[in-house]
């Protein structure tokens, strides 16, 4: 698929931020993923995308390597791939996805 504003990919893969499932373009920075699902934020984020304010900074872990310490990277330098579970936010980031990756909401009871 073409996009100007994401690098061209094929297809979705899924990550998790937080706990949270989410479904990205391949071939992307996180950062860039991270405005595919909230558009409305991250491009009004503080970030310099060129790895310059370190305010994207997160820590990850891939699915098969859940028991290591997260790597710590700028989200505007790494790729995202299959599996990838993002497990901390830099305060800006935690921002800027405050409203995606809030709790849903209890159902109300029926009665």
């Amino acid at each position: 698929m073409t996009d100007l504003l994401f690098r061209e990919y094929e297809k979705l893969v899924e990550i998790r931020v937080l706990g949270r499932k989410f479904s990205v373009p391949e071939k992307n920075t996180c950062l860039r993923a991270f405005q595919y699902i909230s558009p409305q934020t991250i491009p009004y984020g503080r970030f310099c995308w060129n790895q310059e304010c370190q305010l994207c900074r997160v820590g990850y872990q891939m699915a098969n390597e859940a028991n290591g310490a997260p790597r710590s990277v700028l989200a505007c330098k790494v790729l995202v791939a299959q599996g990838m579970e993002i497990v901390e936010l830099s305060d800006e980031l935690n921002w800027s996805l405050r409203e995606i990756l809030k709790p849903s909401s209890p159902r109300p009871p029926l009665d």
